[in-house]
């Protein structure tokens, strides 16, 4: 080989080794995302296909599960109830999370403070969602100490009952589990906007609902956009709460999931969580149409 040739080879080499890094470094993300997210989803998927009876689980390709919860009118009314709960939650959780991480953003001056109420936000998410949650049946109980302080004080002649075992103490739980959700990214988004815009909105006349609305708001969109993402999937997956606070008497499509495991019934349950996939996926998607995320990641 002639040496200019060879030179130049050893030259292209190089080259050629770097082109390959950024591969290197993403093969263990791409490894751990593949092993943990879509072969799973694509297992749920051929199972979602099989057929089943009472003791067993045949391998099989059958549209049987589909057209069972597509045809069913319980189906459409737990989605419905489900987007219902999702819904109600996520105005809660916004309204919550927008006005906490207002206060936090612009009320509180000090560094210190701002971390130190922070920290009180998030302490009582360092407990289970489980104690978090049942913490509220002997607050909302027909004897419990919400009852119990309005019957004293005269409010109320006897007990509500609507307090507990109900789609108001699902929805009280599952804002109770998720505002954190909302409040964190919302709170960064305000900790990025540019203080000297606000000054220039006051000088140029604005008063504070306008700032509100025409300066604050807008910028915060990517942290409204992926709290709402946040909590809506949360709630769309959610069974525990549902079971635990509506006393069985509600039903959501986790719920209706988790019934169907338990009868082994995996075929339906594996069909309803596509299902479930694809609707989650459809709303995520619509939000990112919405609002462009990218620039609060």
């Amino acid at each position: 080989m002639e040496p200019g040739r060879a030179g130049s080879l050893r030259g292209h080499l190089p080259m050629q080794a770097k082109s390959y890094i950024p591969y290197l470094q993403v093969a263990p993300l791409a490894f751990v995302f593949g092993a943990f997210l879509v072969i799973p989803i694509l297992t749920i998927v051929v199972v979602s296909f099989w057929d089943y009876d009472f003791a067993r689980i045949i391998p099989d390709f059958v549209l049987t599960n589909y057209r069972e919860l597509l045809g069913s009118p319980v189906t459409l009314r737990t989605y419905l109830n489900t987007l219902r709960y999702a819904a109600i939650v996520w105005v809660a959780t916004l309204a919550i999370g927008f006005t906490v991480a207002y206060f936090l953003a612009f009320h509180v001056r000090s560094d210190t403070w701002q971390t130190a109420c922070f920290l009180i936000c998030t302490v009582p998410f360092l407990t289970s969602n489980i104690i978090r949650m049942i913490s509220w049946i002997p607050f909302l109980g027909r004897n419990g100490l919400l009852n119990s302080a309005l019957v004293g004080a005269g409010i109320v002649d006897h007990p509500l009952e609507f307090l507990l075992f109900s789609d108001f103490a699902v929805v009280l739980a599952f804002v109770h589990l998720y505002t954190l959700f909302m409040i964190v990214p919302i709170f960064n988004s305000m900790m990025r906007i540019d203080r000297s815009l606000i000054e220039a909105a006051y000088d140029g006349g604005a008063n504070g609902l306008q700032v509100l609305t025409n300066v604050i708001i807008p910028l915060c969109k990517p942290g409204i956009a992926i709290g709402s993402i946040f909590v809506v999937t949360l709630v769309m997956g959610d069974f525990v709460t549902v079971r635990f606070m509506s006393g069985g008497q509600s039903a959501s499509v986790g719920l209706m999931m988790a019934n169907a495991i338990s009868l082994l019934q995996y075929p339906a349950a594996a069909a309803n969580a596509v299902i479930l996939l694809i609707v989650v996926l459809l709303m995520v998607g619509a939000m990112m149409r919405i609002v462009d995320i990218r620039k609060e990641l």
